[in-house]
Formats: C-alpha cells, sequence, structure tokens
C-alpha cells in the first residue's frame, strides 16, 4: 500500500531544538552528562498561586468546553494587562485565546498566505515563521538581521522587502533565537513606511515582551492607533509565566478579522483547556514578584554567558538585549553552525542549537538559552573550552 499525502506535507518544516533535545537524551540514558543550553523554556516552576488556581478550578468543577474565544473573564483579564503594561484599550472581543503562541502564527500565515501571495519574515528568526509560508504556499521572504545591528530589525530593510504581493509581514522583538530588541525610533519609521502598504498585515510576536534588559522599554507595535486595524499581536503566558507545559497563549486582532481567527479555532482545537484558564487569569491578575525575580535572574545570566562566551577562541557574541539567548557568532573557529552543534554535544555534552536551524542567515551563529543556572552555564563554557583545545579547533580569524 503506498498511502500519498498531499504534496504541502512536502512543505512542511519541523523545529530543530526539539530534535536536539531527543538526541541529548539519548546521550544521556547511555551515561553521558549533559548540559542543556538549547531548549528555550524558563528553568522555573510555575508560580504556585498560579498552579493552584487551576487546581481549585478543576475542584470548582469547571470540566467542560469553554467558548472558543476563551472564557471571558480570562479575555478581560488579558486586555486589563495590557492597559496596564502597555497603556493601550483593547476590547476583549479582539482576544483570542489559544493553546500556545504557535497557534497564532499559524493561524494568521494560513489566513494570509496563499500562492501569489509574499509573506516577510525574520531570518534567523523562529523556524515555524518559515516553515508555516511554505506549507501555505506563499512565498517567504526572509528578512536578514544582522549582527552589528545587535540584531535589530531596521525600519528601511523591511519596507524594501514589501511589494503589492506582500500580504503579512511577522516581526519580532525581543527576538527568537537572537536576543535583538528594535529600538523605538526604527519601529517608529517601520509603521511610518507601513501607510505606503495599506493592504499589508501585521503580525507582532510579542511573546519577550516582558524580558528585557539594561533599562531597554519593550516597544509593543499595539501601541501605534495607525496600524491597529491590520495589526495581530502574539502573546501568551508560557515564557514570562514559567507555563510553557500549560500551553497557554492569546492573541489581539483586528476586529474586521477576529471572526475569521475564531472561525479556524472552533476548526482547530475547539477550545482551550479550562482549568488552564483560570490558571492564566491568576497569573495577570496575582503579584508580578515571580516574574521580576526571573527576569532578574535572567539578566544575571546573560552578563555571564556573554563574558564566558567571548572568552572561548573563535567565539564573539553581542550582549542580547531581551529574551534569554545568546548568538554568538562561531565563524572563528573554522567550523559550521551544523559541525559545531555535533561537537559540542557529542564531545562536550552541550546541548546548543545551530543558527541553521533558524534559518539560512543564522549560518556561522549558535542559539545558547541561559534559561539554566549560572553554575551550569559556567560548566558549559568549560567543557566547550576543553573540547575545542582538544579537537585543536582555535581561533581562525
Amino acid at each position: 500500500m503506498s498511502l500519498q499525502l498531499a504534496e504541502r506535507m512536502s512543505r512542511l518544516g519541523t523545529e530543530t531544538a526539539f530534535e536536539v533535545l531527543a538526541r541529548a537524551k539519548a546521550l544521556e540514558a547511555k551515561g553521558k552528562s549533559i548540559v542543556n543550553l538549547g531548549i528555550g523554556q524558563p528553568d522555573f516552576l510555575t508560580p504556585p498561586h498560579i498552579v493552584e488556581a487551576a487546581i481549585k478550578a478543576l475542584r470548582d468543577g469547571h470540566h467542560g468546553y469553554t467558548p472558543a474565544n476563551g472564557i471571558l473573564p480570562l479575555r478581560e483579564a488579558v486586555a486589563r494587562d495590557l492597559h496596564k503594561r502597555l497603556a493601550v484599550e483593547i476590547d476583549p472581543g479582539n482576544v483570542l485565546i489559544v493553546p500556545g503562541g504557535k497557534v497564532t502564527m499559524f493561524f494568521a500565515i494560513v489566513m494570509f498566505g496563499e500562492p501569489g501571495a509574499e509573506i516577510v519574515y525574520p531570518n534567523p528568526g523562529f523556524p515555524i515563521y518559515e516553515s508555516v509560508i511554505k506549507f501555505s504556499g506563499a512565498t517567504p521572504v526572509p528578512l536578514p538581521l544582522l549582527e552589528k545591528n545587535g540584531f535589530a530589525f531596521a525600519a528601511e530593510d523591511v519596507l524594501a522587502r514589501l511589494t503589492p504581493k506582500t500580504r503579512l509581514l511577522i516581526v519580532n522583538s525581543p527576538a527568537n533565537p537572537t536576543g535583538g530588541v528594535t529600538p523605538k525610533a526604527e519601529i517608529d519609521k517601520l509603521v511610518a513606511g507601513l501607510a505606503n502598504f495599506p493592504n499589508c498585515a501585521i503580525m507582532s510576536d510579542e511573546i519577550y515582551g516582558q524580558m528585557t534588559y539594561d533599562g531597554r522599554p519593550h516597544v509593543s507595535l499595539l501601541s501605534y492607533p495607525e496600524i491597529r486595524d491590520r495589526l495581530i499581536l502574539l502573546d501568551g503566558w508560557s515564557k514570562t509565566y514559567a507555563m510553557t507545559g500549560w500551553r497557554m497563549g492569546y492573541s489581539v486582532w483586528p476586529k474586521a478579522i477576529v471572526g475569521q481567527a475564531e472561525r479556524l479555532a472552533i476548526n482547530c482545537h475547539s477550545c482551550v483547556n479550562a482549568a488552564a484558564q483560570y490558571a492564566g487569569m491568576a497569573a495577570l491578575d496575582g503579584p508580578q514578584d515571580a516574574v521580576r525575580d526571573m527576569v532578574k535572574a535572567f539578566a544575571e545570566r546573560r552578563r555571564v554567558i556573554v563574558d564566558e562566551l567571548n572568552a572561548v577562541p573563535g567565539f564573539k557574541c553581542v550582549e542580547p538585549g531581551g529574551a534569554f539567548y545568546a548568538f554568538p557568532n562561531i565563524t572563528g573557529t573554522g567550523l559550521t553552525s551544523r559541525q559545531m552543534e555535533t561537537l559540542l554535544l557529542e564531545d562536550s555534552g552541550v546541548a546548543v542549537l545551530s543558527g541553521t536551524a533558524f534559518g539560512a542567515h543564522g549560518e556561522g551563529y549558535l542559539r545558547f538559552s541561559y534559561a539554566n543556572s549560572t553554575e551550569n552555564i559556567r560548566e558549559a563554557m568549560r567543557r566547550i573550552r576543553t573540547s575545542l583545545a582538544k579537537n585543536s579547533i582555535r581561533n581562525a580569524q
């Protein structure tokens, strides 16, 4: 028997982080010690008051279906939180609760992507952007993010890639995998230039919006009323509240298309886990101390990992402005990104991700997650230096 899949399945990519995690687990099962700086999730537990809210919801009998767009009290909590943090007014009717941030990007891309359309996306960037663009049949148009700019996007580079065929522009700040944070001046220029492309929708991935350092403000595209009628915001609980396994995200949609997004939700997943939604309310409305403590810890680890990476022969690393990733340039070693990823995992016992896992423009880089303890970060760097010295890999520059 030969099963014939739809052609579009051949265009669907993957997320290498989970493949590297599986390889690391397999090595651990054989007795090898692994320091995992590859997976992008906080090493903190979900705060107790959030867990208790979910337990209470289950005990109170919240076991059934909920509205496809999420329970109203949670959508209202999202609107309150955005007003408190960003000073923007949001209609809870434009909020869609979804099972994880990926759902928002999938919905947005398939809503606008089709053969003949173009979608502009950051590269290196979250790999699912390019994967789903190709799946939709649209033409992916990469926006290179450059080390010399601190991996922030430049408005003129974005605008130069927009054409009458551009249906959707994807931006991400703070960024995965680079940690780049785009300053307000560039976002101002971008928004002004978008006036010349009134038919281009924008998806702003702000899942790391509360993770910026050194006093850098997070500039949300929600703050620009002139594009609100075509802006899709992606955000959620996974990173900010250490809730990756809860699968909780939200999006804010333009009024004209929020109904289409809800229809996709009905066809895709019906609704989000009921108890998790009550946990989401507790996260937004409850104390934020755990968030502040986690970000403070990440800020301290960031300085450690950047200093350590810059001490590795052949490596150089700009200081990330946000998220919890460092993206060092490794061209000085003479190895490709994938060769270095393999060497570090198999020889050093350090799991990191090749920059090419995030697009072709990631060649020459690695992604390190510093969502791990300072002790483990230092141990990983010790192992890396030992491994590179043992394998006679030195600065090729």
